[in-house]
């Protein structure tokens, strides 16, 4: 039973860190509040996590691990490049638009603490290009696809992909287009983003 109370709280702290960094950020965060939102004391927060920022670091890990499996699957499975992009986009739009504080909150982690994703870079499950690598280079060889590196082609795609999310309230200004006409943008980006990057390669 203890084990379960005890795993119990730590969800509880990441959630409420979660909610806290997501509006106020690293700097702006206080741990009072976190504890307070996590129904704990401080001092059962310090228990857990000695520091802001090893707490940060803990939600930043927790957050970037419902990404990367995203990131992963267009890399090494062993679908066409095609159904990657295809798969890629509707997969992660559809995950985004459940999980919208996802790419601000790891953007701006990334501009504040660069060092911080070097040092992931070699955990489990971080997403690796030399696969998708591989075989952007066989099919270019084979004239399948246009000349493209794999690197700017999976730019292209995270770019595409990810903008609408970060740049929402700018797109919504532009296009002049509510809550409910955005989501459906979005809904439609699901094979546009796809239908627009495969044509771009496609040798034909």
């Amino acid at each position: 039973m203890k084990k379960g109370k005890d795993e119990n709280t730590e969800e509880q702290i990441l959630e409420a860190a979660k909610n806290v960094f997501q509006t106020k950020g690293m700097d702006g965060a206080r741990m009072q509040e976190i504890a307070d939102k996590a129904g704990i004391n401080k001092a059962m927060l310090h228990y857990y996590y000695r520091s802001k920022q090893l707490l940060f670091e803990a939600v930043f890990k927790n957050v970037f691990s419902l990404l990367a499996p995203q990131l992963n699957a267009i890399l090494n499975d062993d679908s066409s490049i095609e159904e990657k992009v295809k798969n890629f986009t509707f997969n992660y739009i559809s995950f985004i638009s459940k999980h919208p504080y996802l790419p601000n909150f790891i953007i701006q982690e990334l501009n504040r603490n660069p060092e911080f994703i070097l040092q992931m870079k070699n955990s489990k499950g971080f997403p690796n290009l030399a696969k998708f690598k591989e075989q952007v280079d066989r099919e270019v060889e084979k004239g399948s696809i246009k000349p493209i590196s794999a690197e700017q082609l999976f730019i292209n795609i995270l770019a595409l992909n990810i903008f609408p999310f970060v740049a929402k309230p700018l797109i919504m200004a532009f296009s002049n287009v509510d809550s409910k006409a955005y989501k459906q943008l979005m809904e439609d980006r699901k094979t546009e983003v796809a239908d627009f990057i495969i044509n771009s390669i496609k040798n034909t």
